[in-house]
């Protein structure tokens, strides 16, 4: 049965370690793609902006932030309403082009754009899962499929991947045993894998217990 049940325990067990040994030997700042983001990236100077609450919607603010969508200012209003910070307008959606501005302010010049779709829904395993919806995703001609993502409704970038940040995710699940979501370490799973191996271990020890020759010695002189 201790055979049996090592063996079956000791690939989840060789999983363990194989991603625990990934992700101590890897850089996170190069998982997260830091040296894809532009170190130097400008933010616009902005003068004569209205007051957030006079424009004409007259809503009650409970937050407020503002943006720089391809050099024109926008209040980001209670995380709901972006309106032009110059005219009061409500702006619906962001537009490609201006997607692909915010994502140029945002990555390295040199990185070329091999092409932006729109999308509205992902998986519980897609890459940019737990984010806002829908986003433009731009993807670049790069070896190691590179993309961005910026939100369409408040024009800010979100987040950018890659193959690296892929294979760590994919690790990162086959090491919480997470295979819905990645991020729950109360899984089913992973408690009776985590009982099984304390299982099998104290097993092993009384094994080793009961057939070590020195051990009978011991036992017969006493």
């Amino acid at each position: 049965m201790h055979r049996y049940l090592g063996v079956f325990l000791g690939i989840q067990f060789l999983i363990w370690t194989i991603s625990g040994m990934y992700f101590s030997w890897t850089d996170i700042d190069e998982i997260h793609g830091d040296q894809f983001k532009n170190p130097v990236a400008k933010l616009s100077l902005f003068d004569n902006l209205i007051s957030p609450t006079i424009f004409k919607h007259n809503t009650k603010i409970t937050s407020l932030e503002l943006r720089d969508i391809a050099g024109k200012p926008y209040y980001w209003i209670n995380k709901e309403n972006l309106v032009n910070a110059k005219t009061g307008e409500i702006k619906k959606e962001v537009s490609a082009k201006e997607a692909l501005a915010v994502a140029g302010q945002n990555m390295l010049p040199e990185l070329k754009v091999k092409g932006i779709e729109k999308i509205a829904e992902v998986g519980n395993h897609h890459e940019y899962r737990g984010r806002p919806l829908p986003v433009y995703v731009i993807s670049y001609d790069s070896q190691i499929d590179i993309k961005s993502y910026v939100s369409i409704a408040d024009g800010s970038f979100q987040t950018l991947r890659h193959r690296n940040w892929r294979w760590f995710d994919f690790l990162w699940m086959t090491h919480t045993m997470d295979y819905q979501g990645r991020d729950n370490f109360n899984t089913i799973v992973l408690r009776v894998f985590s009982l099984l191996g304390l299982i099998t271990v104290l097993s092993g020890f009384m094994l080793w217990y009961i057939s070590s020759p020195t051990i009978r010695k011991i036992n017969k002189k006493n």
